[in-house]
């Protein structure tokens, strides 16, 4: 059981209590109050219950927010942010009052709503309702296969908890009823989810909209539920201890509560909620506190010198697993080189050429098999990465061969069963991410990412190292039509920022795609896979239609030079599966005595980060005729080939037909392209 000071150790004293959760109250309304904006009804009604978890059991050290073995804890409704900023500030963390005082302001550390690596202490970025909750069983789920690893018996070196707060609305968003029930399902202990049951929301009462059983919801999902009186902290501190006793499954603890807590006018009310109570308000919500109209922001000595034990307990806490790893060491040299080198993510030296090589071959290999022979390659090297699959591993070829499935009870094996729950898929990666030790990474088809799109997009946010893999990934996809063919997707994902998405040529490219994603450390990767197969052009082409077709690791660039004729007349610029077919337009092009450069741009994000030089010498500014071949809509590509060129690409919705034909139908052929071409340089 995980090392913190029991309740029975304490010395509790009733009116210090009642003092330590009206200071977080009196922090809450005087920073929302002072910025004029945000949310003070949530921490004021959840003071109480948060106070009790971070002074009796949370396992923390404020000195060190990242120590391995620490206790996590997430704040799933992110919009009570105060709550989160005044336990961090009052328990002893690098964040100083006057950061309290700037809430919401420019360049503070006190932002809207939590933000990983920009306040210490915050293990994710929350607000969006309900990415809490699946960050937490990602955080769960990466602590009990770290533990199936690594711990021995008398070294437990794996052992902390993690713990949620989580409000009504992130239990009625969709991705807390896929993550919670993956979590019953696996039964994940350790995982203590505190639920801020006030019955209000912002646009009043939640029986508006609002009215499952929780406690039966929560039971058929295989959890423990337990219920208390949010307010009463020796009934909290008593569910504390029963749900952190049941090892053998997640715990719900259904906190009853009123929000506003102590407003006279205001509490238990959506008027609490997310909105500044308002100087009359704040002054009569004191009073009947008992609290001191003045100064703001008043924090009494004596909830100081209580609740900053914590800067003592935790450094103890911390030697302890220090030592603790220390006999680790000794014992178990092996497990333990092989864990600073999952906590370092870090590759052997020269893995990358543990990348599979591809033969020369004319019908090729999709690139979604590419990619489960890389995974397969590289899984024995990179002991950090693990994923699975939105139920659809056969198709996104992302198993680990040989290994077994994640299960309850034996967290062993190398593959994880998400099931058909993309969106909970995307926030539990992130937690695993979050939690330090993993790379994670998930496969659906690409029409899907829109299930993701928001755990995408916090993960580009969070600037955390997760893969996605994207397979079926255009109208290629053929005869499943168009429910199941992306032609907007690849836009959407460009869009995000600091997300790269790579969309790979061949299989060769597709082992280079990996690399990219391995390699880079400050966000994540979508490499998007075809379903058909496509030529491996690696000499093969060159061959038989007199092509000197560029090395394949300019791939590693964004974009590179594949083919460049003597005299080029003409840029086709493509990606995926329609390199191949600006290769062929070469060649008709060729036999026009026309001069066509063919540009591979995998990824276009990474292609920008390049020197204005290399960019230049891909795409030469002086080159007026380019055109541009996707599978997708053409959306962006404006960009890249000028007022004077075209886009060949896919502005509607797909067809249900085997995939050449629907290419034919499309435009997307090579006479069509070289006639393209020539009509343009021919003008």
């Amino acid at each position: 059981m995980s090392e913190a000071m029991p309740t029975s150790n304490r010395a509790h004293d009733s009116e210090l209590d009642q003092l330590c959760a009206n200071t977080i109250r009196g922090l809450a309304m005087d920073a929302v109050q002072q910025a004029n904006s945000g949310h003070p009804g949530m921490p004021m009604g959840m003071a109480d219950a948060a106070y009790v978890l971070w002074t009796r059991f949370l396992k923390h050290n404020p000195a060190d927010p990242s120590w391995p073995d620490r206790d996590r804890f997430v704040l799933s409704a992110g919009h009570g942010s105060m709550l989160i900023y005044s336990l961090l500030h009052l328990t002893g963390y690098d964040l100083p009052l006057d950061e309290l005082k700037r809430f919401r302001q420019w360049g503070s550390r006190t932002a809207g709503h939590p933000e990983y690596r920009h306040t210490p202490g915050v293990e994710t970025t929350t607000g969006p309702l309900g990415q809490g909750v699946a960050n937490a069983v990602g955080l769960a789920l990466a602590t009990h296969y770290l533990a199936a690893q690594f711990n021995r018996p008398d070294f437990p070196i794996v052992d902390h908890y993690t713990y949620a707060i989580c409000s009504d609305g992130d239990l009625q968003e969709g991705i807390s009823h896929e993550a919670a029930s993956l979590a019953g399902h696996l039964k994940l202990g350790k995982l203590v989810l505190l639920y801020d049951a006030n019955d209000i929301q912002l646009d009043g009462p939640t029986n508006l909209a609002f009215s499952e059983d929780i406690r039966m919801r929560f039971q058929a999902y295989g959890w423990d539920v337990l219920e208390c009186d949010g307010h009463d902290v020796t009934a909290v501190a008593r569910a504390l201890e029963e749900a952190r006793a049941t090892t053998d499954r997640p715990a719900i603890i259904i906190c009853r509560t009123i929000i506003g807590y102590g407003s006279p006018n205001k509490a238990g009310t959506s008027k609490s909620h997310g909105e500044p109570l308002g100087v009359d308000e704040i002054r009569l919500t004191k009073q009947a506190l008992g609290w001191p109209l003045e100064p703001p922001f008043y924090v009494p000595d004596k909830v100081y010198a209580h609740m900053r034990q914590a800067t003592l307990d935790g450094p103890k806490q911390q030697q302890a697993w220090n030592d603790l790893m220390q006999r680790y060491r000794e014992a178990h040299p092996d497990l333990a080189q092989r864990w600073d080198q999952m906590m370092e993510r870090r590759l052997p030296a020269e893995w990358d050429a543990a990348l599979p090589t591809f033969e020369p071959n004319p019908k090729g290999m999709a690139t979604r098999a590419a990619s489960g022979a890389t995974i397969n390659a590289l899984a024995p090297l990179a002991p950090s990465l693990l994923g699975g699959s939105a139920d659809l591993g056969g198709s996104n070829n992302t198993a680990v061969k040989g290994a077994a499935p994640l299960k309850a009870g034996d967290f062993t094996g190398r593959n994880i069963s998400f099931g058909v729950r993309e969106h909970a898929m995307g926030g539990i990666m992130n937690g695993m991410a979050l939690h330090g030790g993993l790379i994670p990474y998930g496969g659906t088809f690409l029409v899907f990412s829109d299930y993701m799109r928001p755990t995408i997009r916090l993960a580009a946010l969070m600037g955390i190292q997760v893969i996605y893999v994207f397979t079926h990934d255009s109208i290629g996809l053929g005869e499943d039509g168009p429910t199941h063919q992306p032609v907007e997707h690849l836009a959407a994902l460009r869009a995000i920022p600091n997300l790269y998405v790579v969309r790979p040529a061949n299989a060769a490219e597709a082992a280079l795609a990996w690399r990219i994603a391995l390699e880079r450390r400050d966000g994540p990767t979508a490499l998007v896979l075809s379903r058909q197969a496509l030529p491996i052009t690696k000499r093969s082409v060159a061959q038989e239609n007199g092509l000197p077709l560029a090395s394949v690791e300019g791939a590693l660039r964004g974009a590179y030079t594949l083919y460049d004729p003597e005299c080029c007349d003409a840029i086709l610029i493509a990606t995926g599966s329609e390199v191949s077919l600006a290769l062929e337009a070469a060649t008709l092009l060729k036999q026009r005595q026309i001069g066509a450069r063919v540009v591979s741009m995998p990824c276009w994000k990474l292609f920008a980060q390049q020197d204005q030089v290399y960019r230049d010498s891909v795409l030469p500014p002086e080159h007026r005729v380019r055109v541009a071949i996707e599978a997708a809509i053409s959306f962006g590509w404006e960009r890249y080939v000028g007022l004077d060129g075209a886009v060949i690409g896919v502005d509607r919705f797909g067809a249900s037909a085997p995939y050449k034909e629907i290419f034919k139908h499309y435009g997307l052929t090579a006479e069509h392209v070289a006639d393209a071409v020539t009509q343009r340089v021919k003008r």
